[in-house]
C-alpha cells in the first residue's frame, strides 16, 4: 500500500511539473501585435505577406508565437482605440502599415517596439530621429511616397503629351494632404501640369468628385497612396473608367484590378522584409538601432484592357518601359 501510495505521489508530482512547465511556456510564448489602417479584404494579400515572412523565420502562429490583428476598417477613428487595446494585451512588439497608425502608437507607447511597413516620410513627419538611427521605440520602412508622385506625372504626361490639367481627387481633412500636395505642385509645374484638387469626404462622396473633377475639364488623373485609396480601390477605378480618363495609381495592385497605369515601390516586398525586423527585435535587438530601409523594388505596369476600355493608346516608347503589361 506504502508503494503504491508513493507511486501515486510520484506520478502526481510529474504530471504537476509538466503542467508548470507547459504554462511556462505559454508564458514565454510571444505576442505579435499587428495594426492594419485597411479593411481585413483590402488588406488580405500584405497579411498573407506579413505570416509568410515570419514563417520562413519560424513563427507559426499559435505554436510558438501569438499574431493579434486589429482593423481599422479605413477610418481614421477606430486607430486609437484599436492601438491601445493592443497595448492592453501587453504584446511584445507591433506591426503596422500606414503613417496615421504609425502616429497613433508613437504617441500611445513609448516602450514597445513598432515596425511600421508603409510610412510615407518618416522623418518629415517625427516618427524617427533619423533613417540611419531611428532612435525610441519605432522603425521600419519607407515607400518614398513625396518623392515618386512626380515620376508618375512624368508618366502621364509622357504616355499622353497633350495633357495640360491633372485632376487630384483626396480625402479631406488631412494636414499631411495638405503638405504633399504643395510638394506634388512643384512637380507639376516642372512638367508644365496644373493640379486640379478635389476633397471628398467619404467613398459616399465619390462620384460627385470625380464628375466635378470631369466637369473641371481634367485631361487625366491622378493618386497618391493611402488607406482611403486601397480601402475603396475598386470603386476608384470603375469611377475612373466611368469617366474615359486615363489615370495613374500608386501600385501594382491598381494595375491588376483594372486601372490604366501604376508606378510604386513593392509594398509586398516592404511586408515581407518587415518580418525579418520583428524577428531581430524579439531576438532582443533595439528598434532605434534598425535603419529605416527604403523600398528596393519599383514597378511600373500598364493594362491594355483599361486602355482600350476608355479608348485611348499608349505610346510604344512607354510600353516598352513598363515592367508589367496586362493584356
Amino acid at each position: 500500500m506504502k508503494t503504491k501510495a508513493l507511486l501515486v505521489i510520484c506520478i502526481s508530482f510529474f504530471l504537476s511539473a509538466a503542467q508548470l512547465v507547459r504554462a511556462q511556456q505559454a508564458k514565454k510564448m510571444p505576442r505579435i501585435g499587428v495594426l492594419i489602417s485597411a479593411t481585413p479584404a483590402a488588406a488580405a494579400r500584405r497579411v498573407e505577406t506579413i505570416q509568410r515572412g515570419l514563417r520562413e523565420l519560424g513563427y507559426v502562429d499559435g505554436k510558438n508565437v501569438i499574431i493579434e490583428y486589429r482593423y481599422a476598417d479605413g477610418k481614421l477613428e477606430p486607430l486609437a482605440e484599436l492601438a491601445a487595446e493592443l497595448i492592453r494585451l501587453k504584446v511584445d512588439i507591433i506591426v503596422t502599415d500606414t503613417s496615421n497608425a504609425t502616429d497613433v502608437l508613437k504617441n500611445a507607447t513609448k516602450t514597445i517596439p513598432v515596425v511600421f511597413t508603409r510610412a510615407i516620410d518618416p522623418v518629415g513627419d517625427g516618427q524617427v530621429a533619423s533613417l540611419a538611427h531611428p532612435g525610441g521605440n519605432l522603425t521600419g520602412f519607407s515607400i518614398l511616397a513625396p518623392e515618386l508622385n512626380g515620376k508618375r506625372l512624368e508618366l502621364l504626361k509622357e504616355a499622353f503629351p497633350k495633357i495640360t490639367r491633372v485632376g487630384f481627387i483626396q480625402r479631406a481633412g488631412s494636414p499631411r494632404n495638405e503638405q504633399r500636395l504643395k510638394e506634388d505642385e512643384v512637380a507639376a509645374k516642372a512638367l508644365a501640369l496644373q493640379l486640379q484638387t478635389i476633397l471628398v469626404k467619404d467613398a459616399d462622396d465619390l462620384e460627385r468628385a470625380f464628375d466635378a473633377a470631369k466637369k473641371a475639364g481634367a485631361h487625366a488623373l491622378t493618386f497618391t497612396p493611402s488607406t482611403f485609396l486601397n480601402t475603396n480601390r475598386q470603386k476608384f477605378i470603375d469611377l475612373t473608367a466611368k469617366i474615359r480618363l486615363p489615370a495613374i495609381y500608386p501600385g501594382t495592385v491598381y494595375a491588376e484590378a483594372g486601372g490604366l497605369m501604376s508606378y510604386g515601390p513593392d509594398l509586398l516586398d516592404n511586408d515581407r522584409r518587415a518580418a525579418g525586423y520583428v524577428d531581430k527585435i524579439l531576438k532582443g535587438e533595439k528598434p532605434g538601432d534598425l535603419p529605416v530601409q527604403q523600398p528596393m523594388r519599383f514597378e511600373f505596369a500598364i493594362n491594355l484592357k483599361a486602355a482600350k476600355q476608355i479608348g485611348v493608346t499608349i505610346p510604344p516608347n512607354v510600353l516598352v518601359r513598363a515592367d508589367k503589361v496586362i493584356r
